[in-house]
């Protein structure tokens, strides 16, 4: 073959390879998203509320999947999780004075992230003391969090006092958190934070807590897959079995005795009667003492095991509720938990 046909070949397979690399589908690009938000804001008990709506789609139009935080400024007032059809919701209370809030999307596999237009609101002042909840994760902990069934995770809830000068007497603010799944707890240390008419409201990065607005920590708590385990101290199967075939043996002798009373002539009827009911005495005693019997099979076979935490993504609540007087006053915000 001459080097005029070898070069040719290479050219020809070159081409070929080039031809074919181009016909390869291009790896998967996350799309854009469009994030939109909505704010509805009402006055409850001389408090200013604000219902923020949010609606998250991709380029080609379909409802996009994932977290969503509804940010005022620089700072996070709460975070939801999208539904089947791209929306959220979160009920937010506001303090007094002017907020622009912001629905910021955070992406998921197949779409990036965006940021709704700017909505401007203002928060009505008020004399009633009050106060408002701000969450931040606690290392290694993260938000949204994110814990294996089993796992858990934990949270700061900052309770942040408003117009608390205005005390008379101090205010004791119960937290709580709802939305959790089945197979999860939530608890609080401090259960219940004192609001004094000279606690900060804010304080400066490093100072010491004493000049800061009060925290709870927050434990969240998922169940692992359990497993079934003999009781200490339970009878073990063999002597269970002795004391079983002792009950056991009077109803086998009672059954047997009918062949035998089947001969007694007049009295046949009377010795009948009375071998059932022996008979039958120690089948209902022989039943009670085995497998059939629950408390028996848990004694010899440990509790059943216990199921996990179901998969899925969660938005959890965290609401504070006290009184002031007679008024009632509570404040919440949300979050996201994922279980895996």
């Amino acid at each position: 073959m001459t080097d005029i046909n070898r070069r040719g070949l290479r050219l020809e397979w070159v081409a070929g390879l080039g031809l074919a690399l181009a016909a390869l589908p291009a790896a998967a690009q996350p799309m854009a998203s469009e994030t939109a938000l909505s704010v509805e804001v009402r006055d409850v008990s001389s408090r200013t509320q604000a219902k923020a709506s949010v609606a998250v789609t991709g380029a080609d139009g379909l409802p996009a999947s994932g977290v969503v935080s509804i940010d005022d400024g620089s700072g996070q007032l709460a975070q939801v999780a999208l539904n089947s059809e791209g929306k959220a919701a979160a009920v937010i209370a506001l303090a007094a004075g002017k907020h622009v809030l912001r629905a910021v999307y955070a992406g998921d596999a197949t779409h990036r992230t965006s940021t709704s237009a700017a909505s401007d609101v203002t928060g009505a002042a008020s004399s009633t003391p009050n106060f408002t909840l701000s969450l931040a994760a606690v290392a290694p902990s993260t938000l949204p969090m994110n814990v294996a069934a089993g796992g858990s995770g934990t949270i700061a809830v900052t309770v942040i006092p408003e117009d608390n000068a205005a005390l008379t007497s101090p205010m004791f603010v119960t937290l709580s958190c709802s939305g959790l799944p089945s197979l999860a707890s939530c608890t609080f240390t401090p259960e219940s934070i004192e609001i004094l008419p000279t606690t900060p409201a804010s304080c400066a990065q490093g100072s010491p807590a004493s000049s800061c607005p009060p925290v709870s920590s927050m434990l969240i708590q998922t169940q692992g897959q359990g497993g079934a385990s003999a009781l200490p101290g339970a009878p073990q199967t063999r002597g269970g079995n002795v004391v079983a075939w002792a009950i056991v043996l009077p109803g086998l002798l009672g059954i047997g005795g009918f062949a035998w009373g089947a001969r007694m002539g007049r009295t046949r009827g009377r010795w009948m009667r009375r071998l059932a009911l022996v008979a039958l005495l120690g089948l209902v005693t022989t039943v009670g003492t085995t497998a059939c019997n629950p408390r028996y099979y848990y004694e010899h076979h440990g509790p059943p095991a216990t199921p996990p935490t179901p998969s899925g993504t969660y938005n959890v609540t965290v609401t504070g509720q006290s009184t002031y007087g007679v008024t009632a006053v509570s404040s919440a915000t949300t979050m996201v938990l994922t279980v895996q």
